[in-house]
């Protein structure tokens, strides 16, 4: 008896010495989650496996990852959806990898770089070696958006052919963009929408409003646009009239429109986010349905169109954080309808991950015209995660301390 005692003991401390399973490949721990899409708004840690989210809970053992990064002090997100930016085509198109993942922005759409002509060479040349997810809106110009003569050529405007492109590529071309048509008329934005009606998709546009075009907002949201179309360059004053320009009150067509399903997308830039549009628009209770940074050369510079930092612009006018990270994250991927596989921590889901810092201090912020606004908050991306790995660090704090314990050969 004593010896079947002995062994049984033996057997318990042998259990015991063994090593938790780690069931995780990476532990996002103590962070305060903004996941609007499942309804959190407090402190969860966040638990990866395999590239998707494996839990979110108050609290996930730290054995259970191979790694654990504290982000005790920061808001954990969704990957941040840039659905208005220019990776492709456009004079000004920035590397998305360079640009976007610094910001906590996983997903970026093209907003019309290529047509149904140049769609192959894009996927070729930016998709297919991007570690940021890219999506795109197809340009109704078949040459895509080269300027000029180029997108004023309503002859390669062809509904057909860029529906037939777009059903070739469903997972990757998320619905059609109209912009710079400088012709009077609707040529442009009419064969997007008959394009869009072929493919099954939305369209986003941008497009002037000037008297001389022979176009006016109001006919274009309310009788050209569909529910679930877009427009994009939402506090401009030249792609769209959205305040009287006498009272300074948001336009009842726009509150219509809106009412009837047209979005209404920020895509700032570097000559659409207007400090006197989007105050009075702000204060008015009319805010972007989706926020996004038309970011390219110009507007990555001194307006500086990040998703951070035109996040960090909407919260000074009085957007909740939370408001406006689901208008960053959930809202549009409902926009390209790619919800629920992007934009939220659901689990199962896309491992895409941003860490935000909320800075309380005084910060410039810079309008399109180079205008400064002072305010008190400002957003910071600190950490991405894609795809369930980690692509930007900026303090650190996934790398080991160095320590001068060891040997280091010091070569001479």
């Amino acid at each position: 008896m004593p010896r079947l005692i002995l062994t049984l003991l033996l057997l318990c401390a042998a259990a015991v010495a063994q090593p938790v399973a780690q069931t995780y490949d990476l532990l996002l721990a103590g962070g305060h989650v903004i996941d609007p899409a499942n309804r959190i708004n407090s402190r969860h840690d966040v638990a990866i496996a395999a590239g998707r989210i494996a839990r979110v809970a108050p609290s996930i053992p730290r054995d259970q990852a191979r790694q654990v990064v504290d982000v005790s002090d920061l808001y954990v997100t969704p990957g941040l959806i840039d659905l208005h930016a220019h990776v492709y085509g456009y004079s000004g198109a920035l590397l998305p990898d360079d640009t976007h993942l610094p910001a906590g922005t996983t997903t970026v759409v093209d907003a019309g770089g290529a047509g149904h002509r140049s769609f192959d060479d894009l996927r070729a040349r930016i998709i297919d070696k991007s570690r940021t997810r890219v999506l795109v809106w197809l340009n109704i110009v078949g040459r895509g958006m080269l300027g000029g003569q180029v997108e004023n050529n309503v002859e390669d405007m062809d509904p057909a052919a860029t529906a037939a492109k777009i059903q070739q590529h469903p997972d990757l071309i998320m619905g059609i963009k109209t912009a710079h048509f400088s012709r009077p008329g609707w040529a442009s934005i009419d064969r997007a929408v008959e394009a869009g009606r072929l493919a099954g998709v939305p369209v986003i546009v941008d497009n002037n409003i000037q008297t001389v075009m022979q176009r006016s907002t109001r006919e274009k949201l309310l009788d050209r646009l569909r529910p679930g179309d877009l427009h994009t360059h939402a506090y401009n004053d030249r792609q769209i009239e959205l305040l009287n320009r006498f009272s300074g009150d948001v336009q009842e067509y726009a509150r219509q429109a809106r009412a009837r399903g047209v979005l209404f997308d920020l895509g700032h830039g570097g000559g659409s986010f207007l400090w006197p549009v989007a105050t009075r628009a702000m204060a008015q209770g009319f805010p972007p349905d989706t926020i996004s940074t038309d970011l390219h050369a110009s507007s990555i510079m001194i307006p500086q169109s990040d998703m951070p930092n035109c996040i960090s612009k909407l919260v000074n006018l009085g957007m909740p954080l939370d408001d406006a990270i689901a208008r960053s994250t959930s809202a549009p991927a409902r926009a390209i309808r790619r919800f629920p596989d992007l934009g939220t921590l659901g689990e199962s889901r896309a491992a895409d991950v941003a860490v935000l810092a909320l800075r309380e201090g005084a910060f410039a912020f810079k309008d399109a015209w180079g205008k400064k606004f002072l305010g008190s908050r400002k957003v910071e991306c600190l950490l991405t995660v894609r795809d369930g790995r980690i692509v930007f660090d900026a303090d650190g704090r996934s790398r080991p301390e160095w320590s001068t314990a060891g040997n280091y050969e010091v070569l001479p």
